[in-house]
């Protein structure tokens, strides 16, 4: 792992600089203002919810059409024009005045940050590396890990010092100056080489899929429940973690205060989930990387002390480790690599529109007095009924995928 880490750090470098960088338009680091903007704009928990969810639901239709584009633009190209839109969107964060253009902010923010930049960060490991896709995928990962240790204590104790839209300023100025350490990491970019057809893997049945043919198969739509769910509800709570303090009684950097220790546990899980798959392939996998998040949340809805909040993002992290690699895997391993850029378009359109729906429909279930309790009970069901889809999904599809 070292060697390999030392051998290829500029393109695994330049990959956990863009998911780094899609800290800005992620949930964990947006819900940290909820109290901040709602105050500011007069908005309850479901008028929010619906903000956020709208313009994350715009930004996952957007990401049909703009995820191709990493089938025909290198990243070197195609990766400092996302950030500077992603520098914008920080900056139209930080002077809007208008509440009725805060759905807009969000699309920008989540268009650039969660959608784009993380998706060229994915595509890139999945395409330049192939026997070691699973390695790459957890280094690169590593920006989303260092982002979610860092960012939101950092921001809460600026918030005390600061007004909240200032903090937007300096991430504007931070995406600014990714843009030329980006440049300078690929100026040896591998996507010629990459991008010849010989290099290229193949799918199930050693073919090279399409995006329509991939959308027609049975295996897609079996794993969507777990791919959908997995970003709405893992969004929801992050989204919600102001409210969820505020219901436990506990002060809010109390709970911002263990983010270091789900991220330790998720940056542990992620390195090892990607040295297994490179082993074992997803297949073996995949249908098990929810589990954890079954008992994740039946501790936040019942536990009311720090100790099981602490134990529900350990498990949390499992999970959420495991996400980082798995899924961008998965695509590669079962459809190829040729159509990837617009394959996985597809499928991160869907993650992000159930990171659309998770805080929507959360908002609205709060606003109609559902307890968030309870609706962690219902989230703790549906991961176990996704995690059975995905057992059959892949168990149908076993006798079809490369070895």
């Amino acid at each position: 792992m070292f060697r390999f880490i030392i051998q290829n750090s500029r393109w695994l470098a330049a990959g956990a600089l863009l998911t780094l960088m899609s800290s800005f338009g992620q949930t964990y680091f947006i819900s940290i203002f909820a109290g901040e903007i709602r105050t500011t704009f007069d908005l309850s928990h479901g008028d929010w919810g619906a903000i956020y969810g709208f313009g994350t639901f715009a930004s996952a239709i957007a990401m049909v059409w703009a995820g191709g584009l990493t089938d025909i633009m290198r990243v070197r190209r195609l990766g400092p024009i996302v950030l500077a839109a992603l520098a914008a969107s920080c900056l139209f964060m930080a002077f809007n005045p208008w509440v009725a253009l805060l759905p807009v902010v969000i699309f920008c923010l989540r268009f650039s940050g969660q959608g784009m930049s993380t998706h060229i960060a994915a595509v890139g490991m999945s395409r330049w590396f192939a026997a070691n896709r699973g390695k790459a995928l957890s280094v690169a990962n590593l920006g989303f890990s260092i982002g979610e240790a860092t960012y939101p204590l950092l921001v809460v104790a600026l918030m005390m010092l600061f007004v909240w839209q200032g903090i937007w300023v300096l991430a504007a100025f931070i995406a600014v100056l990714s843009i030329p350490a980006l440049v300078w990491l690929l100026r040896e970019e591998r996507s010629p080489e990459s991008m010849a057809t010989e290099d290229q893997s193949v799918g199930m049945n050693g073919r090279h899929w399409t995006r329509n043919q991939t959308l027609a198969h049975p295996l897609f739509w079996f794993m969507m429940p777990a791919f959908v769910g997995q970003s709405a509800f893992n969004t929801a709570f992050f989204f919600l973690q102001v409210h969820f303090s505020e219901i436990k009684g506990w002060d809010h950097f109390q709970l911002v205060a263990m983010f270091p220790v789900y991220t330790g546990v998720a940056i542990g899980s992620m390195i090892l989930s990607g040295v297994l798959l490179d082993k074992i392939g997803t297949a073996r996998l995949i249908p098990y990387f929810q589990l954890p998040m079954i008992f994740a949340f039946l501790l936040f809805a019942y536990g009311q002390s720090l100790l099981a909040a602490l134990v529900g993002f350990v498990l949390l992290g499992l999970t959420s480790g495991a996400t980082a690699t798995l899924p961008n895997a998965f695509w590669a391993e079962n459809f190829g690599t040729k159509h990837l850029g617009s394959i996985k378009a597809a499928a991160a359109a869907a993650m992000v529109l159930g990171s659309a729906i998770g805080p929507a429909l959360t908002g609205v279930l709060l606003d109609f007095s559902l307890p968030l309790e309870a609706q962690y009970v219902g989230v703790s069901v549906f991961f176990g009924a996704s995690s059975l889809l995905m057992w059959v999904g892949v168990s149908r599809a076993r006798n079809s995928t490369p070895t």
